[in-house]
């Protein structure tokens, strides 16, 4: 699972079709539920490590990228398909609610 500190580096050339599906958590160091969420979210980066690409957004370091995503609560995720099309969920998942998602964003 990636961290991402500066999304700079991935809105270059950076492409969410065709690859693997991606499942971004937006969070906040200082969110109670984004605590909570966080080793699930570890445990499924692990789990699907090669199917499904997890990457973690600090909505505080990340401003801009999360304006762009229309981020207004935390936590929330997006299930990104291999065509790019993005499902929004605000708050948090209990793992095998997220397995279950991911698993279909596998199987598309």
């Amino acid at each position: 699972m990636e961290t991402i500190n500066s999304y700079i580096p991935y809105l270059r050339g950076y492409d969410f079709t065709g690859k693997v599906p991606v499942i971004i958590d937006f969070y906040a160091a200082w969110c109670g539920p984004c605590k909570a969420l966080s080793p699930i979210m570890e445990q499924l980066a692990e789990a699907y490590a090669g199917k499904i690409k997890v990457l973690k957004v600090d909505v505080d370091k990340n401003q801009a990228l999360a304006a762009a995503a229309n981020i207004r609560s935390i936590p929330t995720l997006f299930f990104i398909d291999i065509n790019g099309n993005i499902e929004r969920k605000v708050g948090g998942m209990p793992y095998n609610m997220l397995a279950q998602k991911a698993q279909s964003l596998i199987e598309g």
